[in-house]
């Protein structure tokens, strides 16, 4: 069998998406990282797929047996990234790990309307509600005070379904 490694591609400016498809077509296996990103787009928020690393993304070939030509005149690659003479390969690993770290986040703990109980700071023991996430780490909670719902932002960590 024959040993088969990663290597960088250099895409044209925003043509990664292309580049990636085509290869693909093509019978190569590319891995092509990319993020959800909320951008502001007509006065909106909207999730858009942007790639993890803009311009460049990984191909599996065999040092002998895939031919390299095709991939020059893929519409989309620039050039296969090289030091001097050498194409610069990617340890297996690497790729394995930025496969698993860019995986798709799973799915929320809570949903708007959830009762949680709050764990630790200065409300600890408290029931709230459950308003919304605020990126990854925080979360917005409706808290009755003074008979009066009031929002806090807390730490995620700090609360758990009831």
């Amino acid at each position: 069998m024959l040993e088969r490694s990663w290597y960088v591609i250099q895409c044209k400016a925003k043509e990664s998406f292309r580049a990636a498809e085509n290869l693909q077509n093509q019978g190569f296996e590319v891995f092509h990282p990319v993020i959800e990103v909320e951008k502001l787009r007509t006065g909106k928020i909207q999730c858009v797929l942007e790639p993890l690393f803009p311009y460049y993304l990984f191909i599996q070939l065999s040092d002998v047996a895939d031919n390299w030509r095709p991939i020059r005149s893929t519409r989309g690659v620039l050039k296969l990234l090289a030091f001097g003479c050498s194409p610069v390969k990617i340890p297996t690993r690497l790729i394995a790990q930025l496969k698993q770290r860019i995986q798709p986040t799973p799915e929320k703990l809570f949903k708007v309307g959830d009762q949680v109980l709050i764990d630790e700071g200065p409300f600890k023991g408290l029931k709230a509600i459950f308003a919304s996430q605020q990126g990854d780490e925080r979360v917005i909670l409706l808290l009755n005070l003074l008979q009066q719902q009031q929002r806090i932002e807390i730490a995620s960590q700090s609360v758990r379904p009831l």
